[in-house]
């Protein structure tokens, strides 16, 4: 994706904000030029998707590119009331168990690398956030279901846990990206469609970042890497713009000032 923008720009000052899973679709936030800087205040935004939660069968990648590891199918299946519960217990602060196919780290070698070569990979729980988990069909053995999550979160790892809660092997058999932050798969461009005419502006990206206005000698300050004075109480991250709603500078609290962390404007 990003070698295709690339390519239709003319330009390498290209990024994303978040991977998908090779067997997702949706939205990728795609950035350019200095915006590429932006990128992990765009990831740490919370991000919905659309899935469909096969049971009956588990698989090693935790998703329907695997191959089966366990199938089982139950003499009756779980009702709606036991289907919330399970989802219930999946949603808040939780500690996840990233699938051994993934991009973690183990010993400076990708998780899914390892996998591929044979080799066993547990990997430990990490804390995650799942904002919201909504059963939006089941007809056994598929579940359709809307979840809102935040930063490192794994679609496939709430099916396979989904099937442990519920007693069944399961496996996330399709997801689709449909939001992340403020920016909705709807308002989507394909890749070989874009022009510099779609380009955002930077301030775009960080919308959900407290924002305070600086005045002519704070943006030539910020461009310098200097503090400016603060005058919100957040302590940041926070998106400091110029007059004309620029997006100068992120700034991060210092005191009573705020310190720059990203300058998109380095003074001449």
């Amino acid at each position: 994706m990003v070698a295709k923008v690339r390519r239709v720009l003319g330009t390498r000052a290209v990024g994303h904000a978040g991977t998908l899973d090779p067997f997702a679709t949706g939205l990728l936030v795609v950035l350019v030029g200095r915006a590429t800087r932006l990128a992990r205040f765009v990831e740490a935004t919370a991000k919905r998707y659309d899935a469909v939660v096969r049971f009956g069968t588990a698989t090693d990648t935790d998703d329907a590119t695997g191959s089966a590891v366990a199938v089982q199918q139950p003499g009756a299946w779980p009702d709606e009331a036991m289907i919330d519960g399970a989802l219930a217990s999946l949603t808040g602060r939780i500690e996840q168990r990233p699938p051994a196919y993934s991009a973690k780290h183990v010993a400076g070698e990708r998780s899914h690398r390892l996998a591929r070569e044979g080799v066993i990979v547990d990997l430990p729980p990490v804390p995650v956030v799942v904002h919201r988990l909504e059963r939006r069909k089941w007809s056994p053995p598929d579940l359709e279901l809307e979840a809102m999550v935040g930063r490192g979160t794994y679609l496939r790892a709430i099916a396979r846990d989904l099937g442990e809660r519920l007693g069944i092997p399961a496996h996330c058999l399709a997801l689709r990206r449909t939001r992340v932050g403020p920016f909705e798969v709807a308002r989507a461009i394909g890749p070989e469609a874009v022009s510099g005419d779609d380009i955002l502006p930077a301030a775009t990206m960080v919308s959900h970042l407290p924002h305070e206005m600086v005045d002519e000698r704070g943006v030539r300050e910020l461009g310098f890497g200097r503090p400016v004075p603060r005058t919100l109480a957040e302590p940041g991250p926070a998106a400091l713009v110029a007059s004309d709603g620029r997006l100068v500078a992120i700034g991060e609290a210092a005191d009573a000032q705020w310190r720059p962390v990203v300058v998109l404007e380095p003074a001449p």
